[in-house]
């Protein structure tokens, strides 16, 4: 109440009246819905990390930073994948790590033809752009990468009024993929900046650690900023400790855990 809040369903209007949602129109648009549609192609990233692309079936609309989930051909098992692309193109695009027993990555290895049928079911999450009103910070963590991806898709069509900073920080140096497609948005979008990191204490890369090593004050902006993190449960709550341990309280922190597994669909939660 001394801040000027109150619970909704504890009121009743006594006249008309306006809500504001803090969130962007588009989310009103999209609903989760039922495709079939087909795989496009299949690329091998790194010896890590694979990206497939299918065709974006008809009227399908996603916010930038949301996921779908996939049927695994040939079984009963889906598995959940942000998208790397931006909503409206005509391919859906996404990013897979490599795991050597994984029932989807094992498909793409082995199996995939262009042409198969994909059974997809979405959008779903509550992860995603919001308009920018202040300095962003993007915290990726390995293939959490690929929501940030279809984020930076979206704002290369309309700018951002506020500088942006990226950090992607992977294990081992082969799980650093689509550092070009970071370097072209950071050539195309003003304000847009991006380092990356290797945690692998034997790697060769110039910045080791983890992202909370890299983490410049001037990225935190006193506080004013919106943190957007998506990674490894680990991770996620590592950053959450060491902002309270700076005594840091973003304006807004936005975040999505995901544990990728060989024999179990993907677990995501999002805040």
């Amino acid at each position: 109440a001394e801040r000027g809040l109150a619970l909704a369903c504890q009121i009743v209007p006594e006249s008309d009246m306006a809500v504001a949602v803090a969130a962007s129109a588009a989310a009103c648009r999209t609903k989760a819905q039922h495709a079939r549609t087909a795989l496009r192609s299949v690329t091998r990233l790194s010896e890590t990390a694979m990206a497939f692309a299918i065709e974006t079936p008809a009227d399908f609309s996603f916010l930038p930073g949301q996921y779908v989930n996939i049927r695994v051909p040939g079984t009963t098992a889906q598995r959940s994948y942000s998208f790397a692309s931006a909503p409206g193109e005509p391919e859906l695009a996404f990013l897979v790590r490599d795991i050597p027993a994984g029932l989807m990555s094992t498909w793409l290895r082995r199996t995939a033809e262009p042409g198969t049928l994909l059974e997809v079911t979405g959008p779903a999450g509550a992860f995603y752009l919001r308009d920018i009103r202040r300095p962003a910070l993007f915290l990726a963590g390995g293939t959490g990468l690929a929501p940030f991806l279809s984020m930076l898709g979206r704002l290369a069509e309309g700018g951002t009024p506020h500088p942006i900073h990226m950090i992607y920080g992977v294990t081992n140096d082969a799980d650093l993929v689509a550092v070009d497609a970071l370097a072209a948005h950071a050539a195309r979008i003003d304000g847009f900046t991006f380092t990356t990191c290797v945690a692998t204490r034997g790697s060769d890369h110039p910045r080791r650690g983890y992202v909370t090593d890299h983490l410049a004050p001037a990225a935190l902006n006193g506080g004013d900023v919106d943190i957007y993190l998506c990674g490894p449960p680990a991770m996620v709550d590592a950053v959450g400790q060491w902002l309270r341990q700076q005594g840091v309280t973003p304006a807004n922190f936005y975040y999505e855990k995901f544990a990728p597994s060989g024999a179990a669909a993907v677990d995501r939660q999002a805040a």
